[in-house]
């Protein structure tokens, strides 16, 4: 089993507040996760990895220089999902790296990464495996610049309406399937 709070604090540094942040948001996800799996065992989820890789997916802040929430790295907010997964590949941890990489919106397109511009490799980082895609759900209701607001499904999919119809309807979908 993964040392989560441990490698979190490892990555945070002495950055408290960053640390505060990352590990209330992402236990709120975990959370969330977790009830999704314990109501839906037919998915098949594996509870321990999905724990774990919801406590990890946004390691990669970091990285990035967002100072809102007290991020002082150098990448774009964007990238947080491929740096998460670079620090899980180094770490050894595979499996929890493609969370990291594919929880951005409802997952990334190559065509959608090219059509933006977005300064990420023109690769499909769409959440594959039901662990992937229940911790990219579940994040969509956590936001880290106001940890004392859970979203409404309808504040979420508002939130994702910005980057085009596509992540919506998934995100329905998703919802129809993790919440009937």
């Amino acid at each position: 089993m993964v040392q989560v709070e441990d490698l979190i604090h490892r990555y945070c540094g002495d950055n408290a507040p960053l640390e505060q942040i990352l590990l209330q948001h992402s236990t709120d996800v975990a959370r969330r996760a977790l009830k999704i799996a314990k109501a839906h065992p037919e998915l098949g989820a594996d509870e321990t990895f999905l724990w774990e890789a919801a406590m990890l997916h946004d390691i990669g802040i970091t990285r990035v220089d967002a100072p809102g929430i007290h991020c002082h790295g150098t990448e774009p907010y964007i990238r947080h999902g491929m740096m998460g997964a670079e620090i899980l590949r180094r770490e050894g941890l595979h499996r929890h790296a493609r969370v990291a990489e594919r929880h951005t919106g409802t997952g990334l397109t190559a065509a959608e990464i090219e059509r933006q511009n977005l300064p990420l490799p023109h690769q499909d980082f769409t959440p594959q495996s039901i662990e992937e895609q229940i911790v990219c759900y579940a994040d969509k209701f956590y936001s880290k610049s106001h940890l004392d607001v859970e979203k409404t499904p309808e504040q979420a999919m508002r939130s994702l309406k910005k980057f085009g119809s596509e992540g919506v309807e998934v995100f329905r979908a998703w919802m129809e399937r993790f919440e009937g």
